[in-house]
């Protein structure tokens, strides 16, 4: 007898199930998932394939009327000084975020509690928009070099005269060469026109 040897057909290819959905997404056409992120780019693939988070709606940063706004918000229930103009610091800070604006007024609330004062003034507030912006105030090391010190006061001198002589130019909020704890040796902080841009 010969042996006779069928092949068998290989079994039919499946496509693997889709994921489960993430949990309280299934059963209900009803509901709505809204989220927020400042880091779409880190999002997994699986939360943006269509079906899912397949919306997005980008939010611009607040302009100086909505910056006063969420100042407002954030200012309530803290003691601010009565020479301080929520109004001055919403133009000073152009580029906050609302959650940038919330850090300035919290960090501006813990300055003033260190120096045991009983209201914030704007000596805190200052001092959270820089601290913000460019960092702490570097410790140690900044001032044992005065001719980098001076290199850097000609410097930093240059963006203030600049600006000054330029017809309509960027108004000079601060202009320092105490060395900051981002590397820079001193900064000066411009407060742009609004008009000029979007946010």
């Amino acid at each position: 007898p010969r042996l006779h040897i069928h092949p068998h057909p290989p079994p039919p290819r499946r496509s693997p199930p889709p994921p489960p959905a993430p949990p309280g997404f299934d059963g209900n056409s009803g509901v709505i998932v809204l989220a927020a992120t400042n880091r779409a780019d880190t999002l997994d693939a699986a939360l943006l394939r269509p079906g899912r988070f397949d919306r997005r709606v980008p939010v611009d940063l607040p302009d100086v009327k909505g910056r006063l706004e969420i100042l407002k918000v954030h200012a309530k229930g803290k003691p601010l000084a009565a020479e301080v103009d929520l109004g001055i610091v919403a133009k000073r800070t152009t580029g906050f975020s609302g959650a940038s604006l919330e850090n300035l007024l919290n960090e501006a609330a813990i300055m003033a509690a260190r120096r045991n004062r009983t209201s914030i003034s704007y000596s805190e507030v200052d001092f959270a928009i820089d601290r913000i912006q460019v960092g702490l105030v570097k410790t140690g090391g900044g001032q044992s070099f005065p001719a980098r010190q001076r290199l850097v006061a000609y410097h930093e001198a240059g963006h203030g005269v600049m600006a000054a002589l330029i017809p309509g130019y960027d108004t000079v909020a601060k202009l320092t060469i105490i060395p900051r704890s981002n590397g820079a040796g001193g900064f000066t902080l411009f407060t742009p026109d609004e008009s000029r841009s979007e946010s």
